[in-house]
This record gives structure tokens, sequence and C-alpha cells, in this order.
């Protein structure tokens, strides 16, 4: 996103421009709103162009081809002017990033995100294919991730099926790699086209790769013409769908509507409940605080301060299963558009958006921005980021001021205002300026277990669990008496579940907007104590033991069914193991933990079948973490094995006396780790390689736990005397350090929100920006 230029139209029509997305061939897009605060895209035709008869023809057709195309997964037009001296068209905006920026950003998205995306994309395919076109360009960047499912956008290409062909003989329209053989030959594809097309994307969003391999657009249309696709890395349950996708033969590829049948048996919805792994979510949800925080359009050279949104400062806005409250929303859908060169922009999602008067919406304010925030934090499970995010504010013509954070009953300091050079990055070795502090009041706090960032708050666990607001550090509610001491807290599907001691150890499920009870179970009165380790946003998987009549009362792990608070399945754990010092991770299709037996074992998560279990040698260190086809954990040696099979992937020896440390933090394709007296280590999650590792800390104590932001890593000691130190993610190099000068026994933890840094020490908190 650019700020406008004096070029810039002000306005368009009732839509006010707020800053530049991108430029294409065709013209430029604009990010707008209109007076009642909904955001749009605005594609504006070229000046050279709107004086082309020929173009202003097929811009219309364009037009008309965008809103014959309805559904909950397509882009459609929601309003145009193409007579004007600059024709434009309107989009609702899509609050999310394109498919291929994820994949780069993220790695390939697990079996269970892809299904509900083929669901998805086979549901808009329908809805395409219903209104006689075929949109001829489907591919990673022309599909947005929304929270509540995918996006199809640019139908620049398409035509009606009986209509004329775009091209002339002998050129090839499309993207290579991803059309099919009969368009890639130069004929006209038909709807099996892009049923091909989807088979593509859905190899790439699985397995970060294209099945007809990559190089010159001549070398991938020959492949896609004559080679058989590699899905050597798509999955089992996938391939063999995926394949018939892949078929040379238009008329042996499966139609839309039984993709959708087959992905999704329970219906589109069903399957996109909270269907994105949560650092996606997160950023989506951090995309969209960025959009819809902007009050006033960004001008060339004007400067900009940071503002934070309040959410859950709204009460009501998620029901007991944290889902939206639909009295919240207005009913419009996001739309998209991309600040990259080729402008791949003008998605949509309802075109039926404007609904309900705009003037009940207060500018800045809007329900819409509500709405995906809500949807936002309900998404995401707890990851870098957390779900909060920050955005860009101009306040006007006269110079930009920043924003006043008011202290709250808890918070140490004085309420001043927060200067916008506090963001920039100070000189090599000078720590940053605290934003804020607050210390907590008869608080015991739960030291082991890390802060958590929802929403807008900061959740931290103990005794009372506590909410902070991440931009001012004050207290938004307090909760006594419901935690268990050393409980782990999981966070899925909007809620946070923990066993609850003040209900005689059942299992709760927290409304973190309100810090209020959502959700209850007592798993039919046969098992007690049930501890959630992980979740994947439809299951809750927990520790436990039976209740039964003898004394011998096995130890079991169980999925519990968020939506009717059912197990799902049970089995026995290793004999003796305990249930304190279990740490897990699931990818929506595997759950793996590690436990106080030295073992790690891997279960599907979807029947609780043990896949394979190994002792590891080493115990906290052996807490895992998954990376696409391996699980990979610390200890003497850094270790990959593979999540199938058990088998090692690659070794990578520590060197030193010391262990690799637990947790790894796994950063895209890079993992972050320390090992005591020995420095931070960054390694590549694929191969095992060390990329770096900074000597810079001498034997100061080394951090234990880390979160990047941006091209910065922040870590965070488990010693009073150690503090919070920031990294040059890309080279190791120590900039700056920060601590308390408060040395007593409690440990640092370190999340973070957007572009603040949350660090707790002990029952004190800080608000840090990130530089």
């Amino acid at each position: 996103m650019q700020p406008l230029q004096a070029d810039d139209p002000q306005s368009l029509g009732n839509y006010r421009l707020m800053a530049r997305l991108g430029a294409g061939g065709m013209g430029r897009v604009y990010l707008a709103r209109t007076s009642g605060g909904r955001t749009f895209a605005v594609k504006v035709v070229r000046p050279e162009l709107a004086e082309d008869a020929d173009f202003r023809r097929r811009f219309r057709h364009e037009v008309s081809i965008a809103r014959a195309v309805s559904g909950p997964y397509t882009a459609a037009v929601v309003d145009a002017d193409t007579e004007a001296a600059l024709p434009w068209l309107a989009t609702a905006y899509v609050l999310g990033p394109a498919l291929d920026d994820v994949i780069d950003r993220h790695g390939p998205l697990p079996e269970a995100s892809v299904r509900a995306l083929g669901a998805g994309l086979a549901a808009a395919l329908t809805g395409i294919h219903g209104a006689g076109l075929v949109h001829r360009d489907l591919k990673p960047s022309n599909v947005l991730l929304a929270a509540d499912g995918p996006r199809v956008i640019d139908f620049g290409i398409a035509r009606a099926v009986d209509g004329e062909r775009l091209t002339s003989t002998g050129v090839v329209v499309g993207s290579p790699g991803f059309i099919p053989p009969e368009q890639a030959t130069g004929e006209v594809a038909g709807p099996q086209g892009d049923v091909f097309s989807l088979g593509v994307v859905l190899a790439y969003a699985v397995s970060g790769r294209q099945p007809f391999g990559s190089g010159s657009a001549a070398s991938m249309l020959y492949q896609v013409v004559h080679a058989e696709p590699d899905l050597s890395a798509v999955p089992e349950g996938l391939q063999a769908l995926v394949g018939e996708c892949l078929a040379k033969d238009p008329q042996a590829r499966p139609t839309p509507e039984r993709l959708v049948a087959e992905l999704a048996p329970d219906g589109v919805p069903a399957a996109l409940d909270g269907w994105l792994p949560g650092p996606v979510a997160s950023s989506i949800a951090q995309h969209a605080a960025r959009i819809l925080d902007l009050d006033t359009p960004l001008r060339d050279g004007q400067a900009a301060v940071l503002r934070t949104p309040t959410v859950l400062d709204q009460p009501g806005q998620l029901d007991q299963h944290g889902q939206l409250d639909q009295g919240a929303t207005d009913g419009s859908t996001g739309g998209s558009a991309d600040s990259s060169a080729d402008g791949r922009a003008a998605g949509s999602g309802d075109a039926h958006a404007p609904t309900r008067p705009e003037a009940v919406e207060p500018e800045g304010h809007t329900a819409s921005r509500r709405r995906f925030l809500a949807l936002g934090a309900g998404a995401a499970v707890l990851a870098v980021g957390g779900g909060a995010a920050w955005a860009f504010e101009s306040l006007g013509g006269g110079p930009v001021r920043p924003r006043r954070h008011h202290s709250g009953p808890d918070t140490l300091d004085h309420d001043e205002p927060i200067d916008p050079k506090d963001f920039t990055t100070p000189p090599a070795g000078t720590s940053p300026k605290t934003l804020w502090h607050a210390q907590a009041k008869a608080l015991s706090l739960n030291y082991e277990i890390p802060p958590m960032v929802i929403g807008n708050l900061l959740i931290v666990s103990g005794d009372p669990l506590v909410a902070h607001d991440v931009a001012t550090g004050r207290q938004k509610w307090s909760v006594p008496d419901l935690t268990t001491p050393g409980a782990p807290l999981v966070y899925a599907a909007g809620l946070l579940f923990f066993t609850s001691s003040k209900y005689d150890g059942d299992f709760v499920g927290l409304d973190p907007a309100t810090g209020k009870e959502a959700w209850r179970s007592r798993l039919g009165g046969k098992y007690d104590n049930p501890r959630p380790i992980a979740a994947d946003g439809r299951r809750v998987f927990v520790i436990a033991t039976v209740v039964a009549d003898d004394a011998k009362n096995p130890t079991v792990i169980a999925a519990v069914d968020i939506k009717s608070r059912k197990v799902l399945w049970r089995k026995p754990r290793t004999k003796g193991a305990g249930d304190w010092a279990v740490a897990a991770a699931t990818d929506g299709r595997h759950v793996v933990y590690a436990d106080d037996q030295y073992n790690v074992t891997v279960r599907d998560a979807g029947s609780g079948e043990q896949l394979w279990t190994k002792p590891v040698g080493d115990d906290s260190a052996a807490r895992p973490t998954i990376y696409r086809d391996k699980v990979i954990i610390g200890g003497p040696s850094m270790r990959a094995f593979d999540l199938k099979t058990g088998a090692q992937r690659w070794s990578l020896p520590s060197g030193h006396r010391n262990p690799f440390q637990a947790p790894l933090t796994l950063v895209g394709n890079t993992l972050y780790t320390s090992v005591y007296q020995d420095g931070v280590w960054a390694v590549d999650a694929a191969s095992g390689k060390k990329l770096w590792k900074s000597d810079d800390l001498g034997q100061r104590y080394v951090p234990l736990e880390f979160v990047q932001v941006g091209h910065m890593l922040y870590g965070a000691t488990y010693f009073a005397t150690g503090g919070i130190y920031a990294f040059d993610a890309r080279t190791g190099k120590l900039h700056w350090t920060y601590n308390d000068g408060v040395h007593d026994d409690g440990q640092w933890h370190i999340t973070a929100a957007g572009r603040r840094l949350l660090a707790t020490h002990s029952d004190r908190f800080y608000g840090l920006p990130a530089v």
C-alpha cells in the first residue's frame, strides 16, 4: 500500500480514496471508503485506455462478467461507472492475503486447511460456471484467504462459455504451470479447465511446490501437456482426488459439485470453521487491522503513527461458541487488491454488501471492522503476533500527532504521549523506551506458562486469570479461582480452554473478550482432571485419568469435539506417564506429544491411532515442533523425524556439553533456539543446516523463548538477570537488551501484537516497541 500522490483523484463516485494498492496494465487500484466507513477496492482505467473505444467495450464486458458471478467465495463488482471520463469499478475489499503470499511466508498449509480451501474454491467454481463463465486463470495469486473462507478474484480473462475468444490464434492466455493442457495448446478451455487449475492450486497449497515443476514458460507448458504431475509431496488423503483433477482428458476430471461433496461432506461452512492455522489467521487479523484502522487518506510524504484495534473492548461480539454475534455485522464481506506490479486487485465477497443504511455506522468504527477482527481472533490459534495488529493513522491536514495511551488502574506510569520515534530503531546497544508497564495486584502467576495475545488483550495465567490491553497496559478483566496451578491454556475456536479449579476439575472454555465462561464439559463424568495440551480449531486434545472402580485409573489421551463437547476418541498412554510434563503440537492431521518418560508419540488426529512412538533420551528438550512432514525436537542434537514413519530425517548436534533448549520457535522455514552458554541458533527446518549462531551474549543467560517481528528476533530469558534481547533475524547480530532491574526468582516471557512487544517478568507487565 502506497500513499496517494498529486495526480491521484481524491474521490470517485461515492468513494473517498485512501491509498494506492497497486497498478497494472489496465490502470491503478485504490483503497477507498464510503462516508459510512465501508472499505472497497476501486480499479480506475488509465486515461489513454479510456479514450480507446475498443477498450471501453472490453471493459464493459469485464464488468458485466463480474456482475454475473455471485456467491460467498467469488469476487463480484458492487458498483461501477463504465461511461465516466475515467471508467472505474468497485469491489468490496477481501481482508486477507493471497495464497502464494501465505505459502511464501508460512510454508505449505496442513491437509485439513487445504481440504477446506478446495471445498471453498470448488463452490466458487460452481457459481462461476453456473453463470455461464469460465475463469481461465485460477492460480494462487488469484485466491485470497479470508478468515471465513477463500475468495476467487480477477475475472480479467474470463469469458462466457459460448462467447468470443480473448486471444488470437497461437497466443496462450493464462499462467504457465496452472492452466490445463487444452489451454496450453491454444484451444478454448471449458469449465473442466478450471478444475485442472484447481488441482494444481491444491497441490501447491499442501506441498509448497507446483506439480509440473518450475522454469521457463515454454518448459512448464510442455510439462503440463506431456508430463505426469509429481504428487509425491501431496498427502495420501488428497493424492487421488488431486490426481483426478489433473487428468489430461477434460472429461475425466471431477465436477466442482463432486469436489465439494468429497472435500466437505458436512457442508462448506462447516469445513471452513476454524480452517486456517494460527499464524496464518493471525497475519490475516494484522492485515485487517492495518486496512480498517486507516481513518484518513495517506498522502505522499505524510507521517503516520500507530493505532491499536479495540475490537475486544466491544461487549457481546462473540457468542458462546466464540463465533461472531451476527447482530454486530453489517452483512458485507471484504475484497482485496494487491500492491504488486501486476495489480492483481479487485477481489470481493458479497455482491450485495450495501444492504444496511450507512448512516448508522459512525466513521472509523464500522461494523465490518468489528466483524473481521472478531473472526480473526476466533480463528487464530495462539502464535507469533497473536491476532492483534497495528495500523497507520493520519489525523488530517496538519502535522500528524500521536494518540495518547491512557493509564489503567494497575499501571505504574503516568499518562503520557507515545512519540513516533519510539518505533524507530534506536542506536546500537540502546534499549527502546518502555511504552507502558503495569503491575498485577494479589496475583499468583503460573510462571511456567507464557502469556498469550488474543485480539488486543494480553492474557496472563494465574490466580486470578487476567487480561490487559496491549496498547495501554490497562486491566480489562480479572477472574479469580479459575485455573489450576501449572495447568496449560489452549486457545482455539475463539475460546480459551483450561482445567478449572473452581469447578472441581471441569473442562472449561472462557470467552477472552469478557473473561466469562462460555463452554464447560464434564466429559460424561468419565474423566478426572482433563488437561488440554493442543487444539486444531475443531478438536481439543486432552490428557486425563479414566474414572474407574479399581485403583489403576489408566491415563489416556483423548480428542474432544468443540461443538458437541463429546469425546471423539480416547487412547491409553504409556504406563506410569504423568500429566504434568506433556508438551504437544498439532497440524490438524497429527497430534504429537512428548511425555515425562522421554517418549515422543505421533497419533492420527482424526482417529487417535498411534503412528509411532520412540524414546528421545531427554525430557524438557523433547517438546515437539511440527514442520511440514517432520516433527523436530531439541536435546543434545536437534533431530527431525518423519511424521508418518518416525524415521530420522536429519540431525544437528549442539557441539556443546549443553543441549538445544525447548521450546523451538518456528517462523516460516527457520527454527530459533539456544544452547546454554553457547548462544542463539537459527536452523533451516527443512535441511537441519545451521544458518547462524549468535555469540554476542558471551556467558550471559541465553533466551529460552522467541518471537519474530519483521526482521527482528526477540528473546526472553528464564532468569531475572537476563531480560529481553533483540537480534537481527537474518544475521544473529545483537542489537539491544532490556531489563527492568528487578532481580527476583521470576522468569521473563515475551509475545507480540503487531509492532508491539509484550513482556512479563514475575508480576510485572511491559509494552515495548518492536524496533
